[in-house]
């Protein structure tokens, strides 16, 4: 058996999976280019909405008017940031499984794009986000995601980045590019999923690393030579402001869940939202289905929760309704660290799958 000094390769897991008719998982597997570019294009498009916005509400700023004008730049600046921080995670992660385009080529093209402005070390991810599909918050297995997590709720510069920016988690990300365009990588998890006898995986991670960097550079000298240096903060910097939607709506996925459970129905959370934060989102609200049935593509997943609800615990409605039960998590860790949350499963009438299985069908291996 392969290991680190902390994570296992082997990872035998039977997974508990819904029943679903044969030919109607066929169908909510197909990919879609209509839908895929639909969403790309859109969200890409929103966040250039509210990016000219901000950049028009910065240009009418005066000595005269700055007191209504300033205010104006400060709420297009939390819209464009609001906006911006869906880019990085969310839009890549669907697009690291392949599923949103049927043109792969295409999928391959708006992931090089959405991981470029979002800052998103996508070379890292995608053997990382195989071991977390195939074990997921199994402790000696998935150290992307790990069980219990803490709430830090009382530190300041955590609210800071929530709502305004915190400029300590810019410069810290800008040294991490650094590292890693010099070959180094962060730690155990990092030289666990990008090992150093895979010399090809490493030299591609160290390259993007220094395209992302370079590329930034070329861009923010650009804005400043022509006199549009504020573009810097909309482009440069557009993606890491404002997280306190992200935050509401990503954070919910495992916390407060049940670590090396053989049931994604125990470990992951499903919620259902608006429209306009499931759109920033990808649909990952969805996120037993995502787990159980990972070639479903997020535009398939609300089809899919209908299919197979009878089998599933009930799901909140509304990010209010999913925090005050998250809260109420938080309480119960706080007097017990090992609490966790055990929803009420229905009478279980699905099948098995093993690891290997959930890797070939979310297709993150071809």
């Amino acid at each position: 058996m392969e290991t680190t000094a902390k994570f296992h390769k082997d990872a035998p897991i039977n997974w508990y999976r819904c029943k679903v008719d044969p030919k109607i998982m066929h169908e909510l597997m197909q990919c879609s280019d209509f839908q895929g570019w639909r969403q790309a294009l859109g969200h890409l498009g929103l966040w250039g909405v509210t990016g000219t916005l901000a950049y028009l509400a910065f240009c009418q700023i005066t000595t005269a008017n700055w007191f209504w004008s300033v205010p104006l730049l400060l709420a297009a600046l939390f819209a464009h940031g609001t906006v911006g921080s869906f880019l990085g995670g969310m839009a890549c992660h669907e697009l690291s499984h392949k599923t949103p385009f049927q043109t792969k080529a295409v999928n391959a093209m708006f992931l090089n794009i959405f991981a470029f402005l979002g800052w998103w070390d996508q070379i890292w991810y995608r053997p990382s986000h195989i071991r977390h599909h195939q074990a997921t918050v199994h402790t000696a297995y998935d150290g992307e995601v790990v069980l219990p997590n803490k709430l830090t709720l009382s530190d300041w510069r955590f609210w800071l980045a929530l709502v305004a920016w915190n400029p300590i988690n810019t410069w810290n990300t800008l040294k991490l590019y650094c590292r890693r365009a010099t070959g180094q990588l962060d730690n155990d998890w990092y030289e666990f999923v990008l090992p150093a006898f895979n010399t090809q995986l490493r030299r591609q991670h160290r390259n993007w690393a220094r395209v992302t960097l370079v590329g930034h550079l070329v861009l923010a000298a650009i804005f400043v030579a022509t006199g549009h240096w504020f573009l810097i903060v909309i482009v440069n910097l557009g993606t890491q402001y404002c997280s306190w939607l992200y935050f509401l709506c990503g954070l919910p996925q495992h916390q407060g869940m049940t670590a090396n459970v053989p049931d994604h129905r125990l470990c992951c959370r499903t919620y259902t939202c608006a429209w306009l934060p499931a759109f920033l989102y990808w649909n990952m609200q969805y996120h037993v289905e995502h787990h159980m049935f990972p070639a479903v593509p997020f535009f398939n997943l609300p089809k899919l929760r209908k299919i197979i609800e009878h089998d599933l615990p009930p799901a909140p409605h509304g990010l209010w309704a999913t925090w005050k039960s998250i809260l109420e998590i938080h309480r119960q860790q706080q007097l017990d660290p090992q609490y966790s949350f055990v929803p009420q499963l229905p009478r279980s009438t699905g099948t098995r799958a093993n690891d290997d299985i959930l890797e070939r069908e979310a297709t993150l291996t071809s």
